[in-house]
């Protein structure tokens, strides 16, 4: 994958999937040289032991329409090219917690692509799952929950237009705000 708004994206929509309604993304930049730390939490079906033992396996897949499943394979891959380690936990019926590191200023890691675009449209495609994004680094932090929103809103519908826009300059900001500085690529 390019970046790493589509790992993340894939490993959300396998939260998605395995029927969650509580899907946490967080990202930090700890410590120095800094490490990005990606997890991603949800409070799905979670997954058999013997399915989490070869789910990093490109030849493991719980899909009934395709043989391969590329997505954690792919992102334990870009982690570990990068310097980073990747680790995968999960309980049945309680959900999965991946993680993922790559120090920050590796030539091999691959760049954090549109986090705030990948982010906006998980709420607008699965606005009924209650979504929490958390970015910090050692300066800053944004943590963002969509049940606030939700409650802020007093049933106007999170798709409006208006809204979307709102979450969509919220997270670009906090994004910004937080990691300016501490990736190269975000200005």
């Amino acid at each position: 994958m390019r970046d790493l708004s589509l790992h993340i994206l894939d490993i959300a929509q396998n939260a998605v999937g395995a029927e969650a309604d509580r899907i946490t993304i967080s990202l930090t930049v700890e410590g120095r040289p800094g490490v990005l730390k990606i997890v991603i939490s949800d409070n799905g079906r979670g997954m058999e032991p013997d399915l989490l033992d070869r789910v990093t396996d490109p030849f493991t897949t719980s899909r009934k329409t395709r043989h391969v499943g590329l997505g954690i394979p792919l992102l334990k891959q870009s982690a570990e090219l990068a310097g980073g380690v990747f680790s995968i936990k999960s309980v049945v019926n309680e959900g999965t917690e991946v993680i993922a590191t790559f120090p920050v200023d590796s030539v091999d890691r691959v760049p954090a692509g549109n986090i705030a675009d990948t982010l906006v449209m998980l709420v607008a495609s699965h606005p009924e799952i209650n979504w929490e994004f958390r970015f910090a680094s050692e300066h800053e932090k944004l943590e963002f929950n969509l049940a606030d929103v939700k409650e802020a809103l007093k049933g106007v519908s999170i798709t409006n237009r208006h809204v979307q826009e709102w979450i969509q300059n919220t997270l670009s900001e906090g994004f910004k705000s937080v990691f300016g500085g501490v990736l190269d690529e975000v200005n």
